[in-house]
């Protein structure tokens, strides 16, 4: 009898996990962790991508943001997670697509961005601060 209860407890320490993963067993262990746990994650989640979205018209990491989002999402959601994989794909395959281009190609596919980040920039400033660099160029070039 008593080996028996000395395998149970061994499995016991074994199934159980150290650190943060078992800390977040331990919240998901009750219903009450389990609905507050989606609540955060769900609420910090969007707010990562929402904040993302937001970022993605400026040059910077607003399309990183949103990714780190839809991983904070997909801890907890499952449709993040479908999300998350549909999009690592769809970067995948247009990376590849890419390097599979010749150098033609890849420049004038660099430039397209850059003429596109220099367009946002130039529009973000305009209606935000009202200063037109198109205009201060000309006066500083004159």
């Amino acid at each position: 009898m008593a080996v028996t209860d000395d395998r149970r407890s061994d499995a016991t320490k074994d199934a159980r996990r150290d650190g943060f993963m078992g800390w977040l067993d331990g919240v998901r262990s009750t219903r009450t962790g389990r609905l507050t746990l989606k609540i955060v994650v769900g609420v910090v989640g969007a707010a990562l991508v929402i904040g993302g979205l937001l970022l993605v018209p400026l040059p910077g990491p607003g399309w990183l943001i949103v990714f780190a989002g839809l991983a904070v999402l997909a801890t907890e959601f499952d449709w993040a997670h479908r999300l998350l994989q549909f999009a690592k794909r769809t970067v995948s395959a247009w990376t590849d697509w890419l390097k599979r281009q010749n150098w033609p190609v890849r420049i004038l596919v660099t430039a397209a961005t850059l003429a596109l980040a220099a367009v946002i920039v130039w529009f973000m400033l305009k209606l935000s601060l009202g200063i037109d660099l198109v205009q201060q160029a000309r006066l500083f070039l004159s």
